[in-house]
C-alpha cells in the first residue's frame, strides 16, 4: 500500500523532502481550462496525484500516459443503483477499465470515490444503508477485473461521522456517531478487507468559521498556541489538524482498526467571501501545512509521513453558497490559471507555481455604470443571478465599495463572465465599456478569459421590475449547479467541541 497511498509528489521545503500532497481538481465552473493545459500545468509543479469529483473523458484521456496517479469519484446520485453488482460491474468497465489503467499508456487510476460524504446529517439517512452495499460492489468489480491490488475504493467521509464527548473534549475520547456505527462497520469491514484506506475531509478553516468566536484563531493554523489542548499521558495538541486526524485515529481504535491508513480527502483554505477567508491566510495555512508535512513528525497517534488532497486546484464559480460565500474561492489558483500566492509543489525549490499555459485573456477593458445612474437593485440582481458576486458580501473584498462601485463590480463580472460579447454591456444604456481600471485596493474587478466550454446565447441583459428589491448583491443561485450539500456546519465535529477547552 505504501507507493498507492503517497498523495503526491516528493517536495522539497526546508531542506527536507515531503510526501503526502495532491490536489483535487473540481469543475464546477462556468468556464473550463482546456485539461491538456492543466496537465501541462500540474507536470510543471510536480505534482503526481489528482482527486477528481467525476470522471469527465475528456479530463481522464489529457492524464493518460503522464504517470499522474488519479482519483475518480462516483456521485452520490449513483450509490442507490451500485447496490446492484451488475452495475457496479459496469460501471467499472465503463469508467475503469476501459482507460487501461495497468498500461503506461493508460490513465493511472489508482483510488474510487465511492460517493461523497454521505454520512451528512442532511441527508437525513437517505444514503447510509446503501453506501455500504455499492462500496463492496465496486471493490468486487475491480478485483475481478485484475486491478484490485492497484485501485481501492473507498468512501470520502466529512469529518462530523466522529466526535468526542462534551465531557471530555479530547482526542483519544474519539468515538464515531452512534446513529450511523452499524453501516460505518459494514464500510470498514470491506476497507480493512480490501487494504484500502479510510478517507476524511478535514477543514480548520470551517472550525474557525463555525465557532463564533469561540474557537482559538491560532488553533487552525500550525505555529503553535499559548494554550495548547491537553490529553492524557501528557500529549499537547498545538492546532486542530491534529486533534481532529487523531481524533478520527481513535474513533478507528475503538473500532477495532487500529492500524487502518488514514487519508485526508480534502484540506484547504478559501480567499474571499468571509473576513478569515482571504489571500494572506490561506497563504499562512498552506505555507504552515507544508512546513508540517515537511517535518515528517505527524500527529501523536498517527506519527510519520501524512497523506492529503488539498481542496481545491481552481476556484469554481457555479458551486453552491448556501453553505458560505467562500465556497466559489477554495482554490490555490484563480479560474484563468494565475496562483494566488507562492507555493513550491514543484520539488525543485521554485518560488510560485507555475501558471497554467496557452491561456487566452479577453483584452483589458471593463464594464461599469454609467454616472447618471441612481437605483442599482434591478441592475445587480441580474447580473449577480449570472455571475459571481461573492466578493461583495459581508467580510469579502469588495464590501466597502460604495453602492455605485457594488454595481459596477456586478456588471463586469457578468461581462466577463459573458466573455465580453457585444451588448453584454448595455443594461438598458445604464452600463458602458471602459478601459481604465476600476479595482480599488483588495476589490479586483476581474478580466476574463476565453474558455474551451460553449456558452450559451446571451440575451441582453435588460432588468425588469420583479426582481428581488434587495440592494445587496446575490450569490449565484444553487440551482445553477450541483451544489456542495448545506452540512459543513457538522464538519467541524469534535474540533468544535474541542473549542471548548479553551473557554
Amino acid at each position: 500500500m505504501g507507493k498507492l497511498l503517497v498523495l503526491v509528489t516528493l517536495l522539497v521545503f526546508l531542506g527536507h523532502n515531503v510526501e503526502g500532497l495532491g490536489v483535487n481538481w473540481g469543475d464546477i465552473s462556468s468556464h473550463k481550462l482546456p485539461p491538456k493545459d492543466v496537465v501541462k500545468m500540474l507536470q510543471e509543479n510536480g505534482i503526481k496525484k489528482v482527486k477528481l469529483f467525476n470522471n469527465d473523458e475528456t479530463t481522464l484521456n489529457a492524464l493518460a500516459g503522464t504517470g499522474i496517479e488519479v482519483m475518480i469519484g462516483i456521485s452520490n446520485q449513483l450509490l442507490k443503483d451500485l447496490v446492484n453488482p451488475d452495475v457496479a460491474t459496469k460501471w467499472v468497465k465503463e469508467n475503469v477499465t476501459r482507460f487501461d489503467p495497468k498500461s503506461p499508456k493508460g490513465v493511472n487510476i489508482t483510488l474510487i470515490g465511492v460517493g461523497n460524504e454521505p454520512f451528512l446529517r442532511d441527508y437525513k439517512d437517505t444514503l447510509t444503508n446503501v453506501t455500504g452495499p455499492a462500496l463492496e460492489n465496486i471493490q468486487n468489480a475491480l478485483n475481478d477485473a485484475g486491478l484490485g491490488d492497484t485501485t481501492k475504493a473507498t468512501v470520502p467521509l466529512n469529518a462530523d461521522v466522529y466526535l468526542s464527548p462534551s465531557w471530555n473534549p479530547v482526542p483519544s475520547a474519539g468515538f464515531f456517531r452512534a446513529d450511523i456505527v452499524d453501516p460505518l462497520n459494514y464500510i470498514l469491514k470491506v476497507l480493512d478487507k480490501n487494504k484500502a484506506p479510510f478517507m476524511v475531509n478535514i477543514y480548520p478553516f470551517l472550525s474557525l468559521f463555525y465557532g463564533n468566536g469561540a474557537f482559538p484563531f491560532d488553533y487552525a493554523f500550525f505555529d503553535g498556541v499559548t494554550n495548547p489542548l491537553k490529553d492524557k499521558d501528557g500529549i499537547e495538541y498545538t492546532n486542530c489538524f491534529d486533534a481532529n486526524l487523531d481524533t478520527c485515529a481513535a474513533a478507528l481504535a475503538g473500532a477495532g482498526y487500529p492500524n487502518m491508513t488514514i487519508m485526508v480527502g480534502e484540506m484547504g483554505w478559501p480567499t474571499d467571501g468571509n473576513p478569515y477567508a482571504n489571500v494572506t491566510l490561506a497563504d499562512k495555512f498552506y505555507k504552515g501545512f507544508v512546513s508540517y508535512l515537511a517535518k515528517g513528525k505527524g500527529s501523536p497517534r498517527r506519527p510519520g509521513y501524512l497523506e492529503a488532497y488539498l481542496f481545491a486546484l481552481f476556484d469554481e464559480d457555479r458551486k453552491s453558497t448556501l453553505p458560505g460565500n467562500f465556497e466559489t474561492h477554495w482554490g490555490i489558483y484563480y479560474d484563468d490559471g494565475t496562483p494566488k500566492f507562492p507555493l513550491d509543489l514543484s520539488g525543485k525549490n521554485k518560488t510560485s507555481l507555475v501558471p497554467v499555459p496557452n491561456v487566452e485573456k479577453l483584452p483589458k477593458k471593463w464594464c461599469v455604470v454609467k454616472p447618471d445612474v441612481k437605483n442599482f437593485t434591478g441592475l445587480m440582481s441580474y447580473a449577480c443571478d449570472r455571475a459571481d458576486c461573492t466578493p461583495l458580501t459581508n467580510g469579502s473584498s469588495c464590501q466597502n465599495l460604495s453602492d455605485a462601485d457594488k454595481a459596477s463590480y456586478a456588471l463586469n463580472a457578468y461581462f466577463q463572465n459573458q466573455e465580453q460579447k457585444d451588448g453584454s454591456c448595455d443594461f438598458e444604456g445604464k452600463a458602458t465599456v471602459t478601459t481604465k481600471d476600476p479595482s480599488q485596493g483588495a476589490c479586483n474587478f476581474t478580466v476574463g478569459f476565453k474558455s474551451r466550454t460553449p456558452l450559451a446565447p446571451s440575451p441582453s441583459p435588460l432588468p425588469s421590475s420583479d426582481h428581488s428589491s434587495s440592494s445587496d448583491a446575490k450569490a449565484p443561485s444553487s440551482s445553477s449547479a450541483s451544489p456542495k450539500p448545506l452540512a459543513f456546519a457538522s464538519s467541524m465535529g469534535v474540533v468544535f467541541l474541542l473549542s471548548l477547552f479553551f473557554m
